[in-house]
């Protein structure tokens, strides 16, 4: 029999669990297991009621471990281990058993196997707090000081939000000039402000404050330290070369993104008149009066959208959508309306994400002439040769029953996504992980959006997804608030669920050397330590050990052996 007080609590999920799991037979299977003084179900954990309940039974029951079985850990481990917190529990003695996820959506066509499943994860949930230990966080001091790789809109928003909070920043643009892709253009969506006076302003902003030093030509080559204290070489070009050495707390990564760029012959690309939306931005927002393309004036204009995303095959296809293309190139088709009234505009699209309230630009095209056509994924539009110096696009379009339709352009207008930038060195360099999309990856892109597996290192902007200006300058404003309230505290704090080395067991073979992607494994002479601000906890050094001397706090051998056990049980 265990000497342990558990509190165990199934939630219902207001349906979204007990539709498909049958929680009091859960809560019947799990009252008996060993440690075990309180087991109840609930129509929503998570809510006030039901955590003060909590609460009242921690400090009653005299418990010392909490188990609550509902929805992933991504959404309410904090939740759970502040209600342990508040009650006087060390809320590392906290268990969060997800049988949401893992069972009642998994296993909606078989109850009673959604409902055995469950039994198990919670008895296995409880196997493993019987054996928890009461973990202190690690603190460390902070230095009040910020890194912003990318003055683009992006990087020149952060820096200003985080001087005016009082912290010093180090905003590094590798470029001669700050400002980014936005510093180059005219005209945007959806206000119409330009482009380069938007950047100018923010660049104004941020010579107006002592707080922040702009480094041009400069680029980061060197990191070492962890969260709250980094050391940061950088690189300085120009007139003075060399390189300088700063401290930070925090880094914000905002290096922006690359336009794609079509290959040879991709939808007639390289033929005369056959441009990509960026070069056309740039052809309209040089041009005062009628619209003109190497001194022939244009009346006839054809997108195609989708150019280099949601691709379907090649070498390292863009699946994803860029979301903001379709939007920019409506905006465009306004703005040749503007300058050429006459101009005949025809959209050839798969599919229309003009979001939110963008649908008032697409219906302004339409009612201004725009012909929108839709091809099909296997039947995308070709370009050719024609008559007179023009060019002929042929499409089958959809939305008149697959008619094949020809037509004559002086300029056709490849609405090319944004890819990710050419960032391989600082990817390596600060260990940022990628996504499928080969953008930087967010922790979790609804709850945790703009922090990364790599604690105190923040992305924001187009480096992590395709983005417009403005939502980029809100991804901006997020990071800063993450990062100002890790550094105006003056410390932080981390988990303590970390490896550990057990001295009298490590005969320093040096095999667990090699395997932390963190650096977080250090040899001396007389011991092998872990760098307790660097490692994350992933466990990949314990496997490794010939002798067995590393283990995971929180997840110790002994545990996870207690949750294999559990789960074999019998039921």
């Amino acid at each position: 029999m265990s000497d342990r007080r558990i509190g165990v609590y199934i939630c219902h999920c207001g349906g979204n669990i007990s539709d498909y799991v049958n929680v009091e037979t859960v809560r019947q299977a799990v009252a008996n297991e060993p440690g075990v003084v309180v087991a109840k179900t609930a129509m929503f954990s998570c809510s006030d009621a039901t955590q003060q309940e909590m609460i009242q039974d921690i400090r009653e029951q005299n418990l010392d471990g909490l188990v609550v079985a509902s929805c992933s850990p991504k959404l309410h481990l904090p939740t759970f281990r502040e209600v342990a917190r508040r009650a006087g529990l060390n809320p590392y003695r906290y268990t969060q058993v997800n049988i949401r996820e893992q069972c009642s959506w998994t296993h909606t066509n078989d109850h009673a196997g959604a409902t055995e499943k469950a039994v198990r994860l919670v008895r296995a949930g409880i196997a493993r707090t019987n054996l928890t230990d009461p973990l202190q966080p690690i603190v460390i001091d902070t230095v009040p000081a910020v890194l912003v790789v990318g003055a683009g809109i992006a990087g020149l928003r952060a820096a200003v939000g985080l001087a005016d909070l009082g912290l010093s920043v180090y905003l590094v643009e590798k470029s001669p000039n700050p400002g980014g892709r936005v510093g180059g253009l005219g005209a945007m969506y959806p206000h119409g402000k330009n482009g380069r006076q938007l950047i100018d302003r923010l660049v104004g902003e941020v010579r107006k404050r002592e707080l922040v030093t702009l480094f041009t030509n400069a680029e980061m080559v060197a990191k070492s330290g962890t969260i709250g204290s980094f050391n940061v070489k950088i690189r300085v070009g120009g007139k003075a070369p060399g390189e300088i050495s700063v401290d930070v707390g925090a880094i914000v990564v905002a290096t922006g993104f690359d336009n794609y760029q079509p290959a040879a012959g991709e939808y007639g690309y390289g033929m005369d008149g056959v441009i990509t939306l960026p070069e056309f931005k740039k052809l309209l927002d040089g041009t005062a009066g009628e619209l003109e393309y190497n001194g022939r004036q244009v009346k006839d204009i054809v997108y195609i959208y989708c150019v280099g995303s949601r691709q379907q095959g090649g070498e390292n296809p863009n699946k994803y959508c860029s979301r903001y293309c379709c939007n920019a190139a409506v905006h465009a088709s306004l703005q040749v309306s503007e300058k050429s009234p006459r101009a005949h505009q025809f959209h050839l699209y798969r599919d229309v994400r003009t979001y939110g309230k963008y649908e008032l630009m697409y219906n302004e095209a339409r009612e201004k002439g725009a012909v929108f056509c839709a091809f099909g994924r296997d039947e995308p539009p070709g370009v050719a040769s024609g008559p007179d110096g023009k060019l002929v696009v042929t499409v089958r379009d959809l939305l008149t029953y697959g008619e094949e339709l020809a037509i004559p352009a002086d300029l056709v207008v490849l609405v090319t996504g944004m890819v990710p930038a050419a960032n391989s060195g600082l990817t390596e360099l600060l260990k940022l992980p990628l996504g499928q999309d080969r953008f930087f990856n967010e922790i979790h892109p609804k709850l945790r959006p703009v922090e990364t597996m790599v604690d105190g290192v923040f992305i924001c902007g187009t480096c992590q997804g395709p983005k417009n200006s403005s939502e980029s300058v809100a991804s901006a404003l997020a990071a800063v608030s993450q990062g100002a309230s890790i550094l105006k505290k003056g410390y932080v704090e981390l988990e303590p669920l970390i490896a550990e080395v057990d001295p009298q067991a490590c005969d320093l073979c040096g095999d667990c050397l090699n395997t932390c992607p963190y650096s977080a494994i250090e040899q001396d002479t007389a011991a092998i330590r872990i760098n307790s601000a660097q490692c994350k906890g992933c466990g990949g050094c314990a496997p490794v050990c010939p002798k067995g001397a590393i283990n995971l706090k929180g997840y110790t051998d002994s545990q996870v052996k207690s949750m294999i056990d559990a789960l074999l049980k019998e039921i």
